[in-house]
């Protein structure tokens, strides 16, 4: 890994068992939760009382499918210093709620080496706060993963130590009941070995709320485009240049389309017809005649920001990726996961 300027974005390391890695993880968002997330309306809504009954459900179900994952939940809470429910309950937001500001847009360019490009969009709250994780667990696997303070990883960007690389969108799916939480499995994608894997894991578990994931996997020059939720799974490969934003392409659910997700899907796409158009530049993309892709607009509808982006190119052997805050041009962290 090699870091290149000032960032916005933090680094931290995180190894040892699940609970050491949660701890860590907890430390690292603490100031930021106790600070900023609690204040917000947002966080006194998801973690509200009247949740209660349906997170504790939630945690009983994940102790049971993943037990390595509630220890690092639990972690994660002693690390933030507040109770195990309310980091559940926020862990659990997408599942509870509909309207949850997670934004994001991927770009996804198939090839013999594909690319995923992604913009990480979150409450504006959070600027300067997030930070990528280098985890490595007792048995040496690892990942690099952008996370919200509070949260697990796997609901961003993330490239793992045996190459797979994943890219998450928020969807809002209406009337979801969930069973296990949606970042739940994201987190456990970073433990599969491969894409097949993982991809099964999500055709078996998903009565959750609404995720999008772009996979692939060094090695494979397949990419796979991945829809889930409310008890639904889709699954498509890319085989030409596109876009993701915030609603469902292919899963037929329910769901809230809001405008900055169609402005940002409908730009996404003006901009992938003409084929030398590099993905950072989408990402960086102001202009069309909606709400920008990039977004910093202290009056967004949606309350999102971007708060960091990736590029990660997917090879024979190996994935290169660099990072970027909010607004740099050049990566502030590069590195190369070998398979």
């Amino acid at each position: 890994m090699s870091e290149t300027g000032v960032a916005e974005l933090g680094w931290v390391r995180a190894t040892g068992q699940p609970y050491d890695i949660g701890l860590a993880l907890g430390r690292a968002g603490r100031t930021a939760v106790q600070e900023r997330l609690r204040a917000l309306e947002y966080w006194q809504a998801v973690t509200d009382a009247r949740h209660d009954p349906v997170v504790a459900a939630l945690a009983a179900r994940t102790k049971a499918l993943f037990p390595d994952i509630h220890e690092e939940l639990q972690g994660l809470a002693d690390g933030l210093e507040l109770p195990f429910s309310q980091v559940m309950a926020w862990n659990c937001r997408g599942d509870l709620m509909s309207n949850v500001p997670d934004g994001c847009t991927t770009v996804q360019m198939p090839g013999t080496s594909p690319v995923i490009a992604h913009n990480e969009d979150g409450l504006p709250e959070l600027r300067g706060s997030c930070f990528i994780a280098q985890v490595s667990d007792a048995k040496g696997a690892g990942f690099v993963a952008c996370c919200y303070p509070g949260s697990l990883p796997g609901h961003t960007f993330a490239v793992t130590s045996t190459g797979l690389a994943q890219a998450v969108n928020n969807l809002r799916l209406r009337d979801a009941r969930p069973e296990i939480p949606r970042m739940v499995l994201g987190r456990a994608v970073l433990r599969c070995s491969t894409t097949a894997e993982a991809i099964d894991l999500l055709a078996r578990e998903n009565q959750c709320g609404g995720f999008h994931f772009t996979l692939a996997q060094a090695g494979d020059d397949t990419l796979h485009s991945v829809e889930f939720g409310g008890g639904m799974f889709s699954h498509q490969q890319i085989t030409m240049p596109s876009a993701h934003a915030n609603h469902a392409l292919h899963l037929p659910l329910a769901q809230v389309i809001t405008q900055s997700s169609s402005d940002r899907q409908r730009r996404a796409d003006e901009l992938l017809a003409d084929p030398t158009t590099a993905p950072l530049r989408i990402l960086r993309d102001t202009g069309g005649a909606g709400l920008p892709i990039h977004r910093s607009m202290c009056d967004d509808p949606d309350h999102e920001n971007t708060l960091a982006s990736a590029v990660m190119t997917v090879e024979k052997d190996r994935v290169r990726w660099s990072f970027h805050d909010q607004s740099s041009t050049a990566p502030i962290y590069t590195g190369i996961n070998a398979a």
